[in-house]
């Protein structure tokens, strides 16, 4: 009769230890976080792997284990271009960030190694696709003050590494330079309107697809213009 009593608090102490055993089980659930083309916080993990945005693009990279209990964790980071036979670069680290700056499609693939090899855990492959490169500028602008096209700045622009553009007058003086693609010129030099007339665009650039860019052109400055005008 004893023996009988003593079988099922055997099964309830055994129960919560195969539970807890459970719980503990080694894992690592990695995410990535950037900013997407709109300038928003962007986070990708395992059951969403694609990133993707123009150049540069800084991606942090976290494994964020879990369970490991009396485990010893490694992690390797492998960076391969799409289509690649090998890596470019290995990185061993819980956490680690690169600045995409190559057109293209880079796989990025944690594995994570516990105990010196005893035990391997599924590898997270994140997919992080960048833009080829864009650049355009429009023939003219209007700093007239009516809050339309008051800064001469690139059309379109995407996936850029390098830029630096130039405004000149007829006589070649240089009235102003700026190296965001995001910026440009008002119109003015040394805080002064300047006249009416046609000036002088030189942009030179790089794109992330490798492409290079010397953009030279006329640029029209006109007070009071026409929105068509602008646009064409």
């Amino acid at each position: 009769m004893r023996i009988r009593q003593l079988i099922p608090a055997l099964f309830a102490l055994l129960i919560p230890t195969a539970a807890t055993a459970q719980d503990d089980y080694p894992d690592v659930s990695p995410t990535a976080t950037y900013t997407d083309e709109e300038g928003n916080p962007a986070e990708s993990d395992k059951d969403n792997p694609l990133i993707s945005g123009q150049a540069p693009l800084f991606v942090n990279f976290y494994a964020n284990p879990s369970g490991m209990g009396d485990y010893i964790p490694s992690f390797e980071w492998h960076f391969r271009q799409m289509g690649e036979e090998k890596d470019f670069m290995v990185r061993y680290e819980e956490n680690t960030d690169y600045t995409f700056t190559s057109a293209g499609t880079t796989e990025v693939t944690l594995h994570t190694i516990l105990n010196n090899g005893e035990m391997e855990l599924d590898s997270v492959v994140f997919s992080v696709t960048i833009s080829e490169s864009k650049l355009t500028f429009p023939n003219a602008f209007s700093p007239n003050g009516d809050e339309d096209n008051q800064i001469y700045k690139a059309k379109e622009y995407q996936s850029l590494v390098e830029f630096h553009a130039y405004i000149y007058n007829r006589w070649g003086q240089k009235l102003y330079e700026w190296t965001d693609p995001a910026e440009g010129w008002d119109g003015t030099y040394k805080g002064k309107d300047v006249k009416e007339g046609v000036y002088f665009l030189l942009c030179r650039a790089k794109g992330a697809d490798g492409r290079n860019y010397n953009i030279r052109k006329d640029v029209n400055l006109l007070r009071g213009i026409l929105e068509e005008t602008l646009n064409q």
